[in-house]
């Protein structure tokens, strides 16, 4: 996946979103299955979602500048609050569609055609998935991630519907498929709601993982020299960008030249080894306490 930028993924998603609405289109017109209708509203989601995630990330990779002096990391999160919106307004609309057909019921039409140009579409919506999910990680990017899972719940949606409609189809039970479609509705909202959460614990700057954590923590722990230690250790994100800032605390009778590089090469060890950007802030040990602290335990 190193060929693929965040920005290229992106593209990657606006395509298949537009080869998967017509695709899914083409199945509710041959079917009139309300439940295919509500798999083609969810892509039209995945349509803007991936647009306006494309500008966000486009956006938040923007170097700081005199207005935003940590940069635009966070902008990610507006994108994955936006998708998270969209997802409520289709599905309030699917359920309102659902509810509609379950008082008027219409019989399925013809499935074969129309199932196979969903599953087509849903294998296309998988394999986005898979490579969004990945060059997310690499680059620590919520809004790839955001699109990709809800990419992934579009293709589990799928499945529900294909099975729904084709239930339907078989026993002539047509309140079947506007059931199977409340379904869908609902599971949409629950991903929509994952992803409004994990926006607004971005923005309200949540700590990293505990394994960023570790690996900070290492990192400090073997580039610091004999007699120093650090405390107080405090983490967050901002999009892609990962900040920490530290207590380091070096020998009183150290001048500030001496403390100085040692800070500066702990930040350059946490930044290389994890890709965190760490500040330091000073603090004196006593001169016996540094001494027996260099010493070690008895």
């Amino acid at each position: 996946m190193k060929a693929f930028t965040p920005r290229r993924a992106l593209l990657l998603s606006l395509a298949a979103a537009l080869i998967t609405i017509a695709m899914k289109t083409g199945a509710w017109w041959l079917t009139g299955s309300i439940g295919y209708l509500s798999d083609a509203l969810e892509s039209v989601v995945n349509l803007a979602g991936a647009g306006f995630a494309l500008w966000m990330v486009s956006f938040a990779r923007q170097p700081a500048d005199d207005d935003h002096q940590y940069g635009h990391g966070k902008a990610e999160y507006f994108s994955a609050a936006f998708e998270g919106g969209l997802i409520f307004i289709a599905a309030l609309l699917i359920l309102l569609t659902a509810g509609e057909r379950l008082l008027n019921p219409q019989p399925i039409g013809d499935l074969g055609v129309g199932t196979l140009l969903s599953v087509g579409a849903s294998l296309v919506n998988f394999l986005v998935a898979r490579v969004l999910l990945q060059v997310g990680r690499v680059h620590r990017s919520l809004a790839l991630e955001a699109d990709a899972r809800h990419l992934m719940a579009d293709v589990w949606t799928t499945a529900g519907v294909v099975c729904g409609v084709g239930l339907a189809g078989a026993t002539g039970w047509s309140w079947l498929d506007p059931v199977v479609a409340g379904a869908v509705a609902l599971n949409i909202l629950r991903e929509g709601w994952e992803l409004m959460r994990r926006s607004i614990d971005g923005l309200m700057d949540r700590t990293l993982s505990d394994a960023d954590v570790a690996a900070i923590e290492r990192a400090l722990g073997e580039a610091s020299p004999p007699g120093c230690f650090h405390a107080k250790l405090t983490t967050r994100a901002a999009g892609a960008v990962h900040f920490a800032h530290v207590e380091l605390c070096v020998p009183g009778d150290w001048t500030v030249a001496d403390a100085h590089a040692v800070a500066d090469t702990l930040e350059r060890a946490v930044q290389e080894r994890t890709g965190t950007r760490l500040s330091t802030h000073l603090e004196p040990i006593p001169s016996t306490a540094a001494r027996s602290t260099a010493a070690g335990p008895a």
